[in-house]
């Protein structure tokens, strides 16, 4: 049997990967002793990757896919097939950002005054890269973990990875500008694209994936109307595309399908009711798939 080599995040990212796929209908049982999580189907092999490391294994093929951030495919420079997107982290749904930070009492303003200054960061190579865009010269130091604290004793300034600038701030630091703006990246090598099995495999994937996200904060409501206050209901509705309105065996009445973003049900719900809804129903959803 044909097998998908997939390499999942291991660390910060891996429990919401994890999830992410148990949304999308794939089982993922991980263990602290093994780096081979068990997967409820027979066509994937699973593969615990750092994130950091994920990008050059699958572009030398020892993986056929994986998901990292795309900071860390540019850290590395890999030449790799971006399969799809996905915008999630470890703490929200939304992208991440590397931003240069400083002192709050530091005279530094911009890029160009880190002119033979010392930076600490774990994204050296892309720092570097930037630097060398901007004609700046500095000397660049991997950090291996609490970069915030480095200010001003050890470095001069600090890229940093950060969804919400909290930790910055808590370390008074303020942000100069954002390098790049990074988000979860489905990857596979050049080989795998290529293989018409696996490329089916992935796009596969892909689609169950993105449909879970898409399908986040959102859920199903259904509610019976008669057909002389249906108008009313709809004006209340905002949705997806058009809710689905459906006859039912009483020619008077039909019932109205929507989607909703979650955090809108709880007003809009009684004004459903006060408009002639019935039998108004709420349900999860796992996926959206357009």
């Amino acid at each position: 049997m044909s097998k998908l080599k997939l390499g999942i995040p291991k660390g910060s990212l891996e429990s919401a990967t994890i999830d992410l796929f148990r949304r999308a209908g794939f089982n993922i049982t991980s263990s602290s002793r093994s780096y081979f999580p068990a997967i409820d189907d027979p066509e994937i092999e699973c593969m615990l990757i750092r994130a950091q490391e994920m990008a050059r294994y699958v572009e030398d093929g020892y993986l056929d896919a994986g998901l990292t951030g795309l900071d860390w495919v540019m850290e590395t420079d890999a030449d790799v097939e971006k399969v799809s997107d996905l915008v999630y982290s470890k703490q929200s749904f939304r992208k991440v950002r590397w931003v240069l930070a400083v002192p709050e009492t530091s005279t530094i303003q911009s890029v160009k005054d880190l002119e033979g200054k010392i930076i600490a960061t774990e994204l050296v190579g892309f720092t570097n890269r930037y630097l060398a865009k901007h004609g700046v010269k500095a000397k660049v130091e991997f950090s291996w973990g609490a970069t915030e604290v480095k200010p001003p004793y050890l470095a001069d300034a600090i890229v940093e990875v950060t969804e919400t600038g909290s930790s910055l701030r808590a370390n008074k630091l303020r942000i100069v500008e954002t390098l790049l703006e990074s988000n979860t990246q489905f990857i596979a090598s050049k080989s795998a694209w290529a293989d018409p099995w696996k490329r089916r495999k992935m796009e596969d994937i892909r689609m169950l994936l993105e449909g879970a996200i898409a399908a986040l904060g959102k859920v199903g409501l259904i509610l019976n109307v008669e057909k002389k206050n249906l108008d009313n209901v709809l004006s209340i509705l905002p949705a997806l595309k058009n809710p689905t309105v459906s006859s039912l065996a009483n020619g008077d009445w039909v019932a109205v399908n929507t989607i909703l973003d979650e955090a809108t049900v709880r007003q809009i719900l009684p004004r459903l009711k006060e408009a002639g809804g019935q039998g108004i129903v709420e349900y999860p959803l796992n996926k959206i798939v357009m």
